[in-house]
């Protein structure tokens, strides 16, 4: 006797598995999405607002602080042993500051890069999909990962606030 399972059943993945990859690769695409549009728009209507040269002096470090930033975040991430997950598991490197390191990193990665080339379309298109990233799909993020780990999770969120 041959038994086979439906399709429906064959392709659905087990709960949480990749969901909050898929999560971060949206928002990811959104910062892209959002730097080619200031890009765009900075080609098109050339607005120059930073003069001082205080401001651009601040634009090679936060570009080089983000990038620090993103590379330490994955790299931290890598290394997360998924057996005997607790709050202490999720506190290791930057994500005993900011429970999310990598967006943070892009966040100041593209805002250097916008104050670098004096493009106030990027500066602004970041700080928009800054916003959005947060407030969509960082709560969806969290709200995968309490499902997830349960109460290990709510403390580390309560300890992080960031």
């Amino acid at each position: 006797m041959c038994y086979s399972m439906p399709m429906e059943t064959l392709n659905q993945e087990p709960p949480h598995q990749n969901k909050v990859h898929k999560i971060l690769a949206h928002s990811y695409g959104i910062y892209f999405f959002f730097f080619l549009l200031g890009v765009y728009l900075d080609l098109i209507f050339q607005f120059k607002v930073f003069t001082s040269s205080t401001v651009l002096f601040l634009g090679p470090p936060l570009l080089i602080f983000g990038t620090f930033l993103v590379f330490w975040a994955q790299y931290t991430s890598r290394n997360l042993k998924k057996e005997n997950i607790s709050k202490k598991a999720f506190c290791r490197g930057p994500y005993c500051y900011t429970r999310s390191p990598t967006h943070w990193g892009l966040f100041f990665l593209t805002l250097g890069f916008g104050i670098i080339i004096n493009a106030v379309f990027v500066v602004l298109t970041t700080l928009l999909s800054f916003l959005i990233t947060r407030l969509i799909f960082l709560n969806k993020q969290e709200r995968v990962l309490e499902e997830k780990y349960g109460n290990h999770y709510l403390e580390y969120k309560k300890q992080v606030r960031l």
